[in-house]
């Protein structure tokens, strides 16, 4: 299996599955086959993706543009030069963990006014934590074209 990640992230992936990656493996070991990536555009097939440089505190992750879709799950920062990489998506999936702010995760606030800046159509959020409430409470409190995300949604793009 083809895995796509950043240095970093490739680290952590050794090191948590250093199994995977024995010069011995046993039987029903994944084949992984880790690819590097940077913050510089890739293709997947014929598929072009853009990594989008965010922030979980002050560790740099990646989120991704997929055509008109961009996705970000993890982040609490995202700086202007990469909000314009996702100006003009009609599909935005963020990260929104509670209501109060947290110190890695957007809260709901930080995700609506994300989503209202860049003036996206639809986006959803994910990443919600327990603490956020009732998934029918948020969703009343929302403005047109944001919705909580919620199990087995699935996205045309």
């Amino acid at each position: 299996m083809d895995l796509y990640a950043n240095s970093l992230t490739e680290e952590a992936i050794k090191r948590e599955f250093a199994y995977a990656f024995s010069d011995k493996k046993y039987p029903g070991v994944p084949e992984l086959n880790i690819i590097t990536i940077n913050e510089e555009p890739f293709f997947i097939g014929d598929i072009p993706i853009q990594p989008i440089l965010v922030w979980h505190i002050k560790m740099p992750v990646l989120g991704f543009r997929i055509g008109d879709f961009t996705y970000i799950t993890d982040a609490n920062n995202i700086e202007e030069e990469e909000l314009q990489k996702i100006e003009g998506s009609k599909i935005l999936v963020l990260n929104a963990l509670r209501k109060e702010k947290h110190i890695s995760h957007f809260s709901l606030g930080e995700a609506v006014a994300i989503a209202q800046l860049l003036k996206i159509p639809q986006t959803y959020f994910t990443h919600l934590s327990h603490q956020m409430g009732l998934h029918n409470d948020i969703s009343n409190e929302l403005p047109n074209g944001i919705n909580l995300a919620w199990d087995g949604l699935e996205i045309k793009i």
